[in-house]
């Protein structure tokens, strides 16, 4: 079905946004934070500053053609910013590096970015709400680009998750949520060769987790299946519940079992779409109302 056009002043909303914002961050300036280049070239060390070193995954993720981001990294070179040579493994690969110089402007280009971030949040007087819309954004026009990610459940993108997932529960369920008194897996559980711990990543930001907990009950689980509110309804949940049930494939895993809770209802909306089948209890954990599980193909 052929999708609605938008109505004119939604397109007029758009486009003002991308002016506003274009000249909020200075793209279009030739020195970029005032530090002598464009913003493509700043965008470049940034991305080899952030630890990203073979080229052609520079030029995937910053969206460049192969002409502008050569002519981007011999500028950057003619300035002593950056070095490339042969990668070591297979010399058909190009890597880059930062020089020392090339070091110490993408820590300053850091610190500028962070105080132009901490400006534009000053220009609302509820920065929490400007915040909210700008994740609705960022992770609408990032949707292609979010990845998982297998973790530890320890790491500080996967309590960050934890931590929100458990606080959305606190809000939702009938009697809050206390996680002491929840059957809460050991981090060993959701680790391989047990199980595993998936994280969605858009640009550094954790944006959704799930995790897959081994047992020895002849079945495993998902465990705390969370979105952030901001990139919900763009397939996120589905993603993450595909990539925990790959994972139990690859471990050898046949059957899975998931407990949830009535106050959920998208939850459980979503295992019944995707071939769950509502079983009787399976533990004793006081917070769950609802059963499922799931039989897997194997190889």
């Amino acid at each position: 079905m052929p999708v609605p056009p938008p109505p004119p002043d939604a397109v007029a909303r758009v486009r003002r946004f991308n002016r506003a914002i274009t000249r909020a961050v200075g793209a279009l300036n030739t020195s970029f934070l005032d530090r002598g280049r464009p913003l493509g070239a700043a965008r470049v060390l940034n991305a080899i500053g952030q630890g990203r070193s073979d080229l052609g995954e520079i030029r995937a993720y910053l969206g460049l053609d192969s002409g502008l981001m050569s002519r981007l990294l011999r500028g950057l070179e003619a300035e002593g910013l950056v070095a490339t040579a042969a990668d070591a493994q297979d010399s058909r690969r190009r890597v880059v590096h930062l020089t020392p110089a090339g070091a110490a402007e993408f820590a300053e280009y850091e610190r500028l970015s962070d105080a132009q971030a901490a400006g534009i949040l000053a220009t609302h007087p509820d920065p929490g709400a400007l915040l909210a819309a700008m994740d609705l954004i960022g992770s609408a026009l990032g949707r292609d680009r979010t990845t998982l990610e297998v973790c530890d459940p320890r790491s500080p993108e996967a309590l960050r998750c934890l931590q929100a997932y458990y606080a959305e529960l606190a809000a939702r369920l009938p009697h809050s949520f206390d996680v002491s008194l929840s059957c809460d897996p050991q981090a060993e559980a959701m680790m391989a060769p047990h199980g595993a711990f998936i994280v969605a990543m858009s640009d550094g930001l954790a944006l959704g987790c799930v995790g897959l907990k081994g047992t020895d009950a002849g079945y495993a689980e998902i465990k705390r299946l969370w979105v952030a509110p901001a990139a919900r309804g763009l397939g996120l949940a589905r993603r993450l519940m595909d990539g925990a049930e790959a994972a139990a494939q690859g471990l050898g895993i046949a059957l899975l079992r998931l407990d949830t809770n009535s106050a959920l209802p998208e939850a459980i909306a979503l295992y019944r779409a995707t071939g769950w089948t509502e079983i009787a209890r399976f533990n004793d954990d006081p917070y769950p109302d609802v059963f499922f599980e799931k039989r897997l193909a194997q190889a």
